[in-house]
């Protein structure tokens, strides 16, 4: 089966049809408990006492612990749905159930079992295992490799993704935030999401005691805005987009670049694409590349003007030659 993203699979619980057996892993456990808790919405508000069943696994810690708890995840995973299509299993902390820490024979009568159940689940029942790590070496995960759909947490697709993201964060530290303050935070943290981790982290502690938390709170904490793509800079300017170009320089230059790494990219671009976008202008244009590294190297003015005048010139095709500095 296809190792699918949580942004998949909120798709498949909004539409109702769900696949049989997910497994979903990773470290971020906030995601993991939030996409796990959203599998009972398949279920009408009212039915879900009767359809919705959670299993802990924790304390299977022994064979004969093990046989009892796979027998009693049988048996739930089998129970028809009540007055609904659907009934919903949860396995929590299910690494221990899927790799015993102790092997005995008891153990591994448990894991025969629970193999006969990957193989042929309920139609009726949707079965969600909730780990931790896992041993992909393990007998339990190559089999739900090859049966379950596998959900890596912890990844981010887009914008709207990153900002559930935030929203989820936050209301698991017991707060609220403004959907225009999630929106900002997102943009400013992209999809990075060791950033935007620490973008949260550092804004519930701004913020500590506040019930909600604003625009103005996530104006004073957040960082500068995330680059998204290295190459977005050239890529505007080789499309003419001198609006775009300036933004995505103005990113690169407050996210730590280097002047001189964003003058090779200049330099690259010049020699690779101009020929063919604007072949009139090459000359002008290496000579302009060869003289805004002269000023940068001479400190002949701020690196950010001097890179930004580059990129208007470049992204207009209005290229001139100028009078070199200190000549």
């Amino acid at each position: 089966m296809p190792i699918v993203t949580p942004a998949a699979v909120r798709k498949q619980i909004k539409s109702g049809n769900t696949d049989p057996l997910y497994l979903l892993l990773g470290e971020d456990d906030v995601e993991k408990s939030a996409l796990a808790a959203e599998f009972a919405e398949i279920v009408d508000e009212g039915l879900r006492a009767f359809n919705v069943e959670r299993i802990p696994a924790g304390d299977m810690t022994s064979g004969d612990r093990l046989v009892d708890g796979v027998g009693a995840l049988v048996s739930a995973v089998r129970t028809l749905p009540m007055m609904v299509p659907r009934r919903v299993v949860t396995v929590t902390q299910a690494e221990m159930l899927l790799v015993p820490k102790r092997e005995s024979e008891a153990a591994t009568r448990a894991l025969d079992e629970l193999e006969s159940l990957l193989k042929n689940p309920e139609p009726q029942t949707t079965l969600v295992f909730v780990a931790g790590t896992l041993d992909k070496r393990s007998r339990m995960y190559k089999q739900l490799l090859k049966y379950a759909s596998v959900v890596e947490c912890g990844t981010i697709e887009d914008q709207a993704d990153a900002e559930r993201w935030v929203r989820t964060r936050v209301a698991a530290a017991g707060a609220e935030i403004e959907p225009l303050a999630a929106r900002r935070l997102a943009e400013r943290a992209g999809a990075d999401v060791r950033r935007l981790r620490g973008e949260v982290d550092r804004l519930l502690l701004y913020a500590l005691g506040q019930k909600k938390i604003t625009v103005d709170d996530v104006r004073e904490v957040a960082g500068p805005a995330a680059l998204q793509d290295d190459w977005a800079m050239p890529n505007a300017i080789e499309s003419g987009n001198g609006a775009e170009a300036l933004k995505q320089l103005a990113l690169m230059m407050d996210s730590g670049a280097p002047p001189e790494k964003i003058l090779g990219q200049l330099g690259w671009l010049v020699r690779a694409k101009f020929p063919a976008i604007a072949p009139g202008h090459l000359a002008a244009a290496v000579a302009r590349v060869f003289e805004t590294d002269l000023a940068l190297k001479r400190s002949a003015g701020d690196p950010r003007i001097l890179l930004e005048r580059l990129v208007v010139e470049l992204c207009s095709r209005g290229i001139r030659r100028e009078t070199r500095v200190g000549s």
